[in-house]
C-alpha cells in the first residue's frame, strides 16, 4: 500500500465497512417493522436506540469474523481483494479483539432489556459467528445468513412482549427468502471467482435458475408478510407499500436479467430500499391509526 500509513481508526472503519451501510440497513428495516408490530406502534425512545445501534454493531462484528475466515479467499476474489485483514494491514487477533469488543457493546444494550432478549441474544451471536464457515460445508449458506440477520425480528418481539409469538416466526420465514434474494444477487457479483477457489453460494447451486429464483424469493417475502400482517388490519398505506416493493422488485429484474457484475451489485446495493418501503407502510399505518383514535 503506498502513500502515508494509514491510522488503525481508518483502518478499523474498513474493516466494519463503515462506508458501506447497506449490509447493516437490510437487518435494520425488518427488525424495525417486527419492533413496530410487536408494540402496535410506536415501541418508544429506549428500544428505538438499543434496535438501531445493536443492528449496526452487530454488523460490524460480524464483518470481523467474516474477513478473519475468508482471507484466505478474499485475496483471489478482485472485489475483496484489498480488505485490511486479507491484506495484512489488520492483524487477525485485532480483527477479532475489535469484533469481541463490539460483541461485548452489543450484548450490554441486550441487558438493557429484559430476560427473554438476553436469552435469545446468545443464539444471534452464535449463528453470526458460524455463518462465515458455512459457505464450505453449506450449498445455500445464505439459508445460515438468514438466520443470522432475522435475529432481529426475534429479538424484537421479545424485547416488547417477552415472548416470541406464531406471527414474528411468519415473519422471520418471509425475511428469510428476502434474504436469499439480495444476498443470491451479491454472489452473482463473484460467481466466476468463486467457482474458481471452491466456495459454495446460492448464485452457483442455482446456476441458470438464478435470477427466476430471486424473483421468486421477492414475491414469497411480500407474500408471507402480507399473510402474517393481514389480521392486524393496517389499512390502505401498508398494501401500497407492498405494491412499491413489488415494483422495486421488477426494477432488480432489470438489473440482474443479464447477470452482469454492475447490474447484480447495483440490485444488491440498493435493497434496503425495499425493506425501508416495507417499514414505511408499517409505520405509517400505525401512525394514520393513532392520529384517527386521538381525532
Amino acid at each position: 500500500m503506498s502513500g502515508t500509513p494509514r491510522s488503525r481508526l481508518s483502518l478499523y472503519l474498513d474493516l466494519i465497512r463503515w462506508n458501506r451501510p447497506a449490509g447493516w440497513l437490510v437487518c435494520l428495516w425488518p427488525t424495525l417493522s417486527a419492533l413496530w408490530v410487536a408494540a402496535d406502534g410506536f415501541p418508544g425512545w429506549h428500544l428505538l436506540l438499543v434496535f438501531v445501534l445493536g443492528t449496526c454493531i452487530m454488523r460490524s462484528a460480524g464483518c470481523c469474523v467474516n474477513d478473519v475466515a475468508d482471507r484466505d479467499f478474499d485475496r483471489h476474489v478482485k472485489r475483496t481483494a484489498q480488505r485490511p485483514v486479507t491484506t495484512g494491514a489488520v492483524g487477525v487477533k485485532e480483527a477479532l479483539a475489535v469484533g469481541a469488543v463490539l460483541a461485548l457493546l452489543a450484548f450490554g444494550l441486550a441487558l438493557s432489556t429484559n430476560a427473554a432478549t438476553i436469552a435469545w441474544s446468545v443464539p444471534a451471536l452464535l449463528v453470526a459467528i458460524a455463518y462465515p464457515y458455512a459457505k464450505r460445508l453449506v450449498s445455500m449458506p445464505q439459508t445460515v445468513l438468514g438466520i443470522a440477520f432475522n435475529f432481529g425480528i426475534v429479538l424484537a418481539f421479545a424485547a416488547v412482549q417477552g415472548r416470541v409469538p406464531a406471527v414474528a416466526w411468519w415473519l422471520w420465514l418471509g425475511t428469510m427468502f428476502w434474504v436469499l434474494a439480495y444476498d443470491t444477487e451479491y454472489a452473482m457479483v463473484d460467481r466466476d471467482d468463486d467457482l474458481k477457489i471452491g466456495i459454495k453460494t446460492s448464485a452457483i447451486t442455482l446456476g441458470r435458475l438464478d435470477v427466476a429464483a430471486i424473483m421468486l424469493c421477492y414475491l414469497l417475502f411480500l407474500s408471507l408478510w402480507v399473510w402474517a400482517l393481514h389480521s392486524r388490519a393496517l389499512g390502505v398505506l401498508f398494501y401500497v407499500a407492498i405494491a412499491a416493493a413489488l415494483a422495486q422488485a421488477l426494477w432488480h429484474w432489470r438489473l440482474i436479467r443479464q447477470r452482469t457484475r454492475a447490474g447484480c451489485f447495483a440490485a444488491f446495493r440498493v435493497n434496503h430500499w425495499l425493506g425501508c418501503t416495507v417499514f414505511a407502510g408499517i409505520a405509517g399505518s400505525y401512525l394514520v391509526r393513532h392520529l384517527q383514535s386521538n381525532g
